[in-house]
């Protein structure tokens, strides 16, 4: 016979880096710690051969499992909500070898530098996506605008006239240069109507 001492005081786990293709296809390296202990240790010992090392393949390969499952928005986002996924999995998967999981922390979720970029130009597109639909919006108030000024424009008697007027009168201001506007005749007539309703 031989006698193993088992630990029964809780265990740091450190899961080493591993490489995870998320739902969208991105490229990461992530890795955890693992908080554990063994609540019996006769099942740690007989049914497993070395409960630590057990332990640790199997954080890895559930770690790259449950994080493949979500997109990088998500690792990056639900930390919590994911670090619950991989604790309740290895909970169950270790509970044969007398082994309670009680936490998982992921530590980093690290993305290599040609990602960081294309995440960047991604994000750039998406705000000159934004900027040019506001831009848009802009120019279909402006125009919404110009027409119900057209229209009122239309309804009254010489106010086009009347508006010429006035943008002639602004242009013959500026004393800097010489400009030859032609006058319509329809632009006289409507003056002479403004002045002598009755003619």
């Amino acid at each position: 016979q031989q006698m193993v001492r088992v630990d029964l005081r809780t265990i740091v786990l450190d899961v080493p880096p591993q490489d995870v293709i998320s739902r969208d296809n991105v490229s990461v390296k992530v890795n955890a710690v693992i908080y554990f202990r063994v609540l019996d240790p006769q099942n740690a010992i007989i049914q497993v051969e070395d409960y630590m090392v057990a332990t640790s393949q199997l954080a890895q390969t559930t770690l790259r499992a449950v994080l493949g499952k979500h997109d990088l928005d998500q690792m990056l986002a639900e930390r919590e909500q994911l670090n619950s996924d991989i604790q309740q999995v290895l909970d169950a998967q270790t509970d044969a070898w007398g082994i309670k999981v009680a936490n998982v922390e992921i530590k980093h979720v690290d993305i290599n530098e040609s990602m960081v970029r294309a995440i960047a130009r991604q994000a750039e597109a998406e705000r000159e996506r934004r900027a040019k639909v506001i831009h848009a919006e802009g120019e279909l108030q402006a125009s919404e605008k110009l027409m119900q000024a057209a229209e009122i424009l239309g309804r009254q008697s010489g106010a086009m006239q009347l508006r010429y007027m006035q943008t002639l009168s602004n242009i013959a201001s500026d004393k800097n240069s010489t400009i030859v506007f032609p006058l319509p005749v329809e632009l006289l007539r409507g003056i002479v109507d403004l002045k002598d309703p009755k003619a």
